[in-house]
């Protein structure tokens, strides 16, 4: 029977399975779908016959996650239609960009974890390893950038007025430096033999412990008290990080299509991951966001400045410590401090650790490394109802 991929409610009854589910669009083209095994949006792929090469060609063309469900269908129609007559007319460019730099191997990593292009930018496009052929990579060009990483001291004040305030780099800041370089470099270089010029790999293993204890903590009347303090446009924002287990980027990053009021679904596709997820709110905080994007655009900002724009790390810094210091609250407080409080409350409910993990999108391992400790006592009281 003909699969009719355009109904919403047909898409939600197919089974996740490696083929995706098709349906024909024409001759020789076909749009497919594949339903999330985690319970995300789905991906849809285009297929279509290329008669020059004598077999098919396919596309993946993303989830769509941004439009509403019922316009999903045709967005990704109208892609797989463009892909079918770009084949058909012979227009699929039949040669790979070549790899040849450390800045190639980056950049191509970046068309997939756009999450990390500005930590590339910043970390390897300026420095010399970038034009250093992988051929010729050896371990003593990673130690020579490794060093020149440890050695830029990072900003504690980011205000553009007075003097700028630095510290030593944190092996922990370094760490996150090295996984994209280290994730580019694997996708195009096998390891080279241990304890040689050629093992590239053994300059990138990142500190161990290098990540401490989150200790920061603000309780929900304390978080009560410093948004009482923040200035009204800073406050949607504030709010927002103060009850969700979201990195303020992420929230950042939200449109106002990212919110499904009928279903009380929030999608999450700008994050650390970069892969998109749901998750369902409360009624409260569906109330809440339901007002924030009021009357806006669907690719508007769901948090926006006065002017318009997103907030950035440079604009919630200082709204967040002015009003920590008006509500006589530890001055250092961070837009992330929220994040650990709100998971800080999430773990010590005994909500399961994988749970909070999806939530926030994190590893378990990390859930456990930094909240594990909030579970003793639930562990303790669960074997005292074992004694006999």
């Amino acid at each position: 029977m003909a699969i009719d991929l355009s109904k919403v409610g047909r898409r939600g009854e197919l089974k996740p399975q490696r083929e995706p589910h098709w349906q024909r669009l024409r001759a020789g083209a076909f749009l497919g779908f594949r339903p999330s095994q985690r319970g995300g949006p789905g991906t849809w792929i285009a297929r279509t016959y290329d008669p020059d090469a004598g077999k098919y060609k396919m596309r993946s063309l993303g989830d769509f996650g941004a439009l509403p469900g019922n316009e999903q269908f045709a967005a990704a129609k109208k892609e797989a239609e463009a892909f079918a007559d770009q084949v058909e007319s012979g227009g699929i460019a039949k040669a790979r960009v070549k790899i040849v730099t450390v800045k190639d191997a980056c950049e191509d990593y970046a068309k997939t974890h756009a999450n990390e292009a500005d930590r590339l930018k910043r970390t390897v496009y300026g420095d010399p390893i970038a034009h250093v052929r992988l051929d010729k990579l050896r371990k003593h060009h990673l130690d020579a950038w490794r060093a020149r990483i440890e050695a830029v001291p990072a900003l504690v004040s980011r205000r553009k007025e007075g003097k700028k305030v630095t510290r030593a780099r944190a092996p922990s800041t370094v760490n996150r430096d090295l996984v994209p370089l280290r994730a580019a470099l694997s996708k195009h270089l096998a390891h080279g033999t241990p304890n040689t010029p050629a093992a590239w790999q053994e300059a990138l293993k990142p500190f161990k412990n290098a990540d401490r204890q989150r200790t920061l903590y603000l309780d929900i009347g304390e978080r009560r008290r410093l948004l009482d303090k923040i200035e009204a446009e800073a406050m949607p924002f504030v709010k927002a990080i103060a009850m969700m287990p979201l990195r303020p980027g992420a929230v950042a990053g939200l449109n106002a299509c990212d919110f499904d009021k009928r279903t009380r679904e929030l999608t999450i596709g700008k994050d650390k991951t970069g892969k998109p997820r749901r998750i369902a709110v409360p009624f409260a905080l569906a109330e809440f966001l339901a007002e924030q994007i009021r009357n806006k655009l669907p690719l508007s900002p769901m948090f926006m400045r006065g002017n318009g724009k997103r907030w950035t790390k440079n604009d919630w810094n200082d709204p967040i410590r002015q009003a920590a210091i008006g509500a006589d609250l530890n001055p250092a407080v961070t837009a992330y401090v929220f994040r650990h409080s709100v998971l800080t409350d999430l773990v010590d409910s005994g909500l399961p650790i994988l749970t909070v993990a999806q939530l926030s999108d994190t590893s378990v391992e990390m859930i456990e490394r930094h909240y594990g400790h909030l579970n003793k006592s639930a562990a303790e009281q669960a074997l005292a109802a074992l004694a006999l």
